[in-house]
């Protein structure tokens, strides 16, 4: 029988939730708790949201094959006008969320326009929700014919104003939030409302579901890590629920991606955070005239960073400013990169924790 869309809560759900799930989203919720008190221990908010969304972006894009390198994606930081396409996708996914988190935080709740607004900045149009059919999801690797969204506009109009009803009434639903994250994601990839963009919109609205349940302050946790590093099996599951039913599964796979990308959230975290207190120590002790806190922020919230950034962050002149990053430079706390016209300046340490020393041989001194 084929698979039907229905309106949520289904009709299974308060039978949805097996012994085993009940484990798994204890254990997702525990090291989810973690994190948020992680968070809340770095005093500059802003630096978490620029550098971790940026990984998060970096991910999310790389599961629908937009690759990008970590230099390319910190480049766009800081040269904006002249990003590769990727990097410009990355970028705009990273810009997506950043502003949906702002309008979430501020009302608390998810509506169909911020779901819109996510849309239209990662592809750049806007096209809103289907309104035309022939829309179907293919086997990438086969090209095999798995499943057929709903192909009416009235129908996709009415099952995305069930959803964001679902998403934002905690009555509806007595399934623990993490579970009902998972439904949620089930459910607006199934309906597949735009023509593109639908997995990177919908891996955006997962984070910001933590958000309005209060179990994330920040946008933090970077789940398109763990979806890539299990690609097959998300699109294999996914596929199990509109097959069969297969609701366990699915729901496991999911709140595993929780646990474990909590307990790698809060070993990046902890490692900035160390990274800060070691810098802040030896500019203090090394550079003393030029520490200031506004200084250590701008070195951190971003890997890469120029004059221009620090003239506007310090209130600074550019004398001074350029004053600043060759004395950083020559301590060996940045090194200098040039790429055309625009020299910019590297933070070594920070940017080996994130790409993890697999493309860091493109940085050298000029």
């Amino acid at each position: 029988m084929p698979f039907t869309l229905q309106n949520l809560p289904y009709p299974s759900e308060s039978t949805i939730e097996s012994r085993a799930i009940l484990k798994k989203a204890a254990l997702a919720n525990r090291y989810l708790a973690e994190l948020k008190g992680v968070v809340s221990s770095v005093p500059n908010e802003s630096i978490l949201i620029a550098t971790l969304t940026l990984q998060e972006a970096k991910d999310s894009s790389e599961v629908e094959n937009i690759i990008t390198s970590h230099d390319e994606l910190y480049q766009a930081g800081v040269q904006a006008d002249a990003l590769e396409p990727a990097a410009k996708e990355v970028q705009d996914y990273a810009t997506a969320l950043q502003a949906a988190f702002q309008n979430v935080r501020k009302t608390g709740m998810i509506r169909l326009q911020d779901i819109l607004d996510i849309q239209q900045t990662l592809e750049g149009n806007k096209a809103g929700l289907r309104t035309q059919a022939g829309t179907e999801l293919k086997n990438q690797q086969t090209g095999e014919l798995v499943y057929t969204p709903p192909q009416d506009a009235e129908e996709i109009k009415s099952l995305m104003a069930n959803l964001v009803e679902y998403i934002n009434d905690s009555n509806l639903s007595d399934c623990d939030p993490l579970v009902k994250m998972a439904i949620v994601h089930f459910q607006f990839e199934s309906i597949h409302p735009f023509y593109d963009g639908n997995g990177r919109t919908g891996r955006i609205i997962n984070i910001l579901y933590m958000i309005i349940q209060q179990l994330l302050d920040l946008p933090v946790l970077y789940l398109s890590s763990y979806i890539i590093r299990n690609k097959s099996d998300y699109y294999r599951l996914i596929q199990g629920v509109r097959d069969a039913q297969e609701w366990e599964p699915w729901l496991l796979y999911m709140l595993d991606g929780v646990e474990q990308t909590s307990r790698q959230s809060v070993t990046m975290i902890r490692s900035i955070r160390e990274l800060m207190k070691d810098c802040k120590s030896r500019i203090r002790e090394e550079l003393p005239k030029i520490y200031s806190q506004e200084l250590l922020n701008n070195l951190f919230r971003h890997p890469y960073t120029k004059i221009e950034f620090v003239e506007r962050e310090l209130g600074v002149s550019r004398v001074t400013a350029t004053k600043y990053l060759g004395q950083l430079t020559e301590k060996g706390f940045l090194r200098r990169k040039k790429k055309g016209r625009t020299y910019y300046f590297v933070n070594v340490q920070l940017y080996t924790l994130f790409a993890g020393g697999g493309d860091f041989g493109v940085v050298g001194d000029v």
